[in-house]
């Protein structure tokens, strides 16, 4: 036995509490591989999800989540934030830049969702268990995007149709009421998607009938702001320079 710095050490076997069986891993041999890429002259177009902006919306709402039973104190809540919808509508469009396919300067982003909030409470019970409480808020709403919002266009391509009459030979004065010439052109987009980033969260949760101490409520009003970070994406065909070759 011996003493060093005011702590003993002895010779005694040490227990470990809860032990699990584990395993351990050795480590394996790898190499660096250099990879086969296409000429470094050429210049391959290739079609991938190209990011059309990054936007922060700030989201305001307000609820009133019941509770039963009764809580005498809120422990924790936790949230996330689901989309259900994101599409952006075209207002404006710029240069055509192929034939029938222009790009989109200035549209709406609509987007819907909702708030998951898991709420944890104490009841009135001295010696009682903790409550969970799983609420679903519901928000909508819409940002502008035009000019610097952008970091590259989408781009849209037009669809088009046509109808054609026919006079009838036997009078010459009158249109044919039985014969007509259709044509039309479907341009099939890919359609902008949105991916989540962020959530920010500032809320403020109270009981709308004032309490004292050791009361109980079964209201919780909330009032929310949000500021929700999203990606805007499109899949566009880009051309790429090769790096090298084998």
């Amino acid at each position: 036995m011996t003493q060093n710095n005011k702590t003993r050490y002895t010779d005694a076997p040490v227990v470990i509490p809860c032990p699990v069986e584990a395993t351990t891993n050795v480590p394996l041999k790898d190499e660096k591989v250099k990879p086969c890429v296409l000429h470094k002259d050429s210049k391959p177009v290739i079609k991938v999800p190209t990011v059309l902006a990054e936007t922060t919306m700030q989201i305001v709402v307000e609820a009133n989540i019941p509770l039963d039973p009764p809580a005498v104190e809120i422990k924790r809540v936790s949230k996330d934030v689901f989309l259900t919808q994101c599409e952006l509508v075209p207002s404006d469009f710029g240069k055509e830049i192929c034939p029938g396919v222009f790009t989109v300067k200035r549209a709406k982003l609509f987007i819907e969702g909702f708030i998951r909030k898991d709420i944890e409470y104490a009841v009135a019970d001295c010696n009682g268990v903790i409550r969970d409480r799983i609420a679903t808020v519901p928000f909508s709403g819409f940002v502008d995007l035009k000019g610097d919002d952008f970091l590259l266009y989408p781009i849209l391509g037009e669809s088009s149709g046509s109808r054609s009459r026919f006079i009838d030979p036997k009078t010459g004065d009158s249109p044919r009421q039985d014969k007509y010439f259709f044509e039309n052109s479907v341009f099939y987009n890919e359609q902008p998607y949105c991916e989540l980033i962020s959530a920010n969260f500032f809320e403020l949760d109270f009981s709308p009938q004032a309490v004292s101490a050791g009361n109980t409520f079964d209201t919780l009003r909330e009032k929310i702001v949000l500021d929700l970070t999203l990606k805007l994406l499109q899949l566009q065909q880009v051309r790429v320079d090769s790096l090298g070759d084998c």
